[in-house]
């Protein structure tokens, strides 16, 4: 007994809850091998008496290890390492009309207009709408943001925040997300490994423009999100699809295209899978990591929305537990605070971030340093902590309210299953109702919905977003969409 709670080690004097360490300390063992599959767990009163804490302490890392799919309990027999778990084997961690003059309707030259990029765009409305999973942009801290804009601003010619600036971003942001991952994600990183965005979407791009050449073989979900596959469409990339299922993309089908292709990347986002928001378990991740070290590939880990969750603590993404340099880690602040906020960043390894500092400088010269050094300043003052930890509670009350009323109004048309995070759940309606057919009446009625045609026509599903929607608003689309249907 005394040897394994060895292998914890547990800081009381650490911010970090005691079964939070347990539990990120089993499952690292887990990982790197030491513990294996199949091996039977102390029980709960001895590892307590073992490690000095009270049994409680033990029994909730457990049931943490146990929700994120390390762990699994026998009757009678006790806990055990799951054995679904691949092997685990030690790493090492290293003609045309006359005008006269102006621009006028058409070209007067050839170009290139392609259909690939002819897709919907998003815009902002004050109608109703349950949207593909935004915020409520009125939770927003635009007071104190507004306040340390004011601040920054008068410090700018000081600061050298009115001219040019880095490539990779305004540096104390750098620093100050560089602490936020490596706190709230378990990265370990510096602000070398970190370079702003103006969000997700072009970190997306500046990957997929350092990684890709014509004709490389990306697989992505049979369901996925579109803008990603369209930029990699754009670089020329061949697309091979995996089956996705209640957890995430099937890691064996893509073991197997492995086998027969020299894959260069693969799009994941394991935390909510978009659009289903399912999340890939403990062995599906180890066994892409494992891939992605025996076959050289790139994971493009696209975390969308990892800073909500409701049912317990969020895995940990793919990043942190990358022992080869393989994930390129994509995330944004669009989410957290509003859609307008363009904030992202990418996480990757010192020399590609030096290499897309360079890319971005011929497209986006740099970000908006002043707002960059603002939302620095909210991180310093802890407002962006006390801003998501308030909008976590008002997104989980909204979920749990949103599949109440859809079980209760519309699960005769509708099946889904709860997320356990994420601000949208995914919807699949009956047959018998025709999806698109239903946005439009409902939009004639004052709710906006999406007609699922961007994700896949032939599931008739779509996002149904809860969050951006208070009580009152989410039974009045509610009983649009009843009305309607």
């Amino acid at each position: 007994m005394q040897t394994f709670a060895n292998l914890l080690t547990i800081d009381k004097s650490e911010k970090t809850p005691l079964f939070l360490q347990i539990s990120t300390a089993i499952s690292d063992n887990i990982r790197r091998g030491v513990i294996l599959a199949g091996a039977q767990l102390p029980g709960t009163r001895a590892l307590a008496e073992s490690l000095g804490i009270h049994r409680k302490t033990v029994v909730a890392a457990y049931e943490e290890l146990l929700a994120q799919g390390w762990i699994e309990t026998k009757a009678s027999s006790g806990t055990f390492v799951s054995n679904k778990l691949p092997e685990m084997k030690p790493v090492l961690l290293q003609k045309k009309p006359a005008r006269t003059t102006g621009a006028g309707p058409k070209a007067g030259f050839p170009f290139h207009n392609d259909p690939l990029l002819r897709r919907p765009i998003i815009k902002g409305s004050n109608l109703l709408a349950f949207n593909d999973g935004f915020p409520d942009v009125r939770l927003a801290p635009w007071d104190a943001l507004s306040r340390a804009f004011r601040t920054v601003l008068r410090q700018g010619y000081r600061k050298n925040l009115l001219f040019y600036s880095d490539l990779f971003g305004e540096p104390s942001l750098r620093a100050a997300m560089a602490a936020y991952l490596r706190e709230t994600r378990g990265l370990p990183v510096t602000e070398e490994n970190i370079l702003i965005t103006r969000g997700s979407t072009m970190g997306l791009y500046l990957t997929s423009n350092l990684v890709l050449r014509p004709g490389d073989v990306v697989i992505v979900g049979e369901i996925s999100y579109g803008s990603a596959n369209l930029i990699f469409q754009k670089t020329g990339a061949k697309l091979m699809k995996v089956p996705v299922d209640e957890r995430g993309l099937d890691v064996n089908a893509i073991a197997e295209i492995c086998k027969k292709n020299p894959v260069r990347l693969i799009y994941v986002t394991p935390h909510h899978h978009y659009p289903t928001t399912v999340t890939m378990p403990a062995e599906r991740r180890i066994g892409l990591l494992q891939l992605a070290q025996a076959y050289n590939f790139c994971i493009l880990e696209d975390d969308y929305d990892y800073d909500f969750h409701y049912d317990c603590n969020p895995v940990l993404p793919l990043a942190g537990a990358d022992a080869g340099g393989h994930v390129v880690y994509t995330g944004s602040l669009c989410k957290a605070i509003s859609p307008a906020l363009r904030i992202g960043y990418i996480v990757a390894p010192a020399d590609l971030i030096e290499s897309m500092g360079q890319l971005r400088r011929i497209i986006d010269r740099q970000g908006d340093q002043l707002m960059e050094a603002a939302v620095a300043v909210l991180f310093k003052e802890g407002e962006l902590r006390r801003h998501l930890k308030k909008a976590q509670k008002t997104y989980h009350r909204r979920r749990d309210l949103f599949c109440e009323m859809l079980k209760s109004e519309l699960s005769h048309v509708v099946e889904f299953a709860k997320p356990t995070g994420g601000m949208a759940v995914w919807a699949k309606f009956d047959k018998a109702v025709s999806l698109p057919m239903l946005a439009v009446k409902a939009r004639d009625k004052g709710l906006l919905i999406s007609d699922g045609t961007g994700y896949d026509p032939n599931l008739n599903a779509t996002r149904l977003g809860f969050a951006s929607v208070n009580e009152e608003e989410m039974e009045r689309g509610m009983g649009i969409l009843k009305g309607v249907i």
